[in-house]
């Protein structure tokens, strides 16, 4: 199957191979449930009344330990509005809460006459050559990728655009901005600082701040990896499609020698 879940009833889905985590090969990678988590919030919203609000800030907070099981995914909305909207959704796996997320929704105003402030835009995915990321990371999402970096990954710092042929959910079409959002997660694996052999940094979270709606099938991450002295970091990355930038992420992380029982 060409797909990163398949639907199993109106809000229980299955995670295909090329789910598979990069840490454990009996996890999901959070990436595509990321992913899949918007596509269930853009069916919530879809089923009320249409409305001209877009996706301004994702929420992702991660509970522990994905396995690779039927996920369960709900949805609310917990503050409607005329022009602003909150939802929440949440994902049970194995009878227990993994992933809460939140969701910020503004409308749309022209101001056109107003824009700056935005970074420039990254050279074009058409030219660059591809880097065959399962060198560094295994797993069934890793090898759903197409990574191309603009110069050759650094320890902490990369920029790369990526771009896969798996759907998001088998048979359905996923919106742009949640199709976006399935590749984002990978940030925190294309500038590794360590060896993933030798030490582990998962992240905690996923937070994406949008002021434009992305476009397209390229997702460019320009990103660094921060690690702090006390077993923090931090992974940030500015976001852009083809046409520019359009946000930025951020990924708490926890890091701990290899060697070391995974806490969660």
């Amino acid at each position: 199957m060409d797909a990163y879940f398949e639907r199993l009833d109106g809000d229980r889905y299955r995670p295909t191979l090329h789910a598979g985590g990069a840490w454990n090969d009996a996890e999901i990678h959070f990436s595509p449930l990321g992913g899949l988590i918007v596509h269930a919030i853009d069916l919530h919203r879809a089923a009320k009344s249409p409305d001209s609000k877009q996706l301004a800030r994702i929420s992702f907070d991660i509970l522990g330990f994905l396995a690779a099981d039927d996920c369960t995914v709900r949805v609310e909305t917990i503050r409607p509005g005329r022009t602003i909207e909150l939802v929440e959704a949440s994902v049970s796996i194995g009878g227990r809460t993994a992933v809460l997320a939140r969701a910020w929704f503004i409308d749309v105003v022209d101001t056109t006459s107003v824009i700056g402030g935005a970074p420039e835009a990254l050279p074009g995915p058409d030219d660059l050559s591809r880097w065959p990321m399962d060198d560094t990371w295994p797993g069934g999402y890793i090898d759903s990728l197409e990574v191309r970096p603009l110069g050759p990954p650094s320890p902490g710092r990369t920029t790369a655009w990526l771009g896969t042929d798996t759907r998001l959910v088998d048979g359905e079409d996923a919106s742009p901005h949640a199709s976006f959002i399935a590749l984002v997660d990978t940030a925190n694996g294309i500038a590794v600082r360590q060896p993933p052999t030798a030490w582990v940094y998962p992240n905690l979270d996923l937070t994406i701040h949008l002021y434009r709606q992305p476009e397209g099938s390229w997702v460019g991450l320009d990103t660094t990896v921060t690690f702090g002295p006390a077993g923090h970091g931090l992974t940030s990355s500015v976001l852009h499609d083809t046409t520019g930038p359009v946000g930025r992420a951020e990924q708490i992380l926890t890091i701990r020698p290899a060697t070391q029982e995974d806490p969660a």
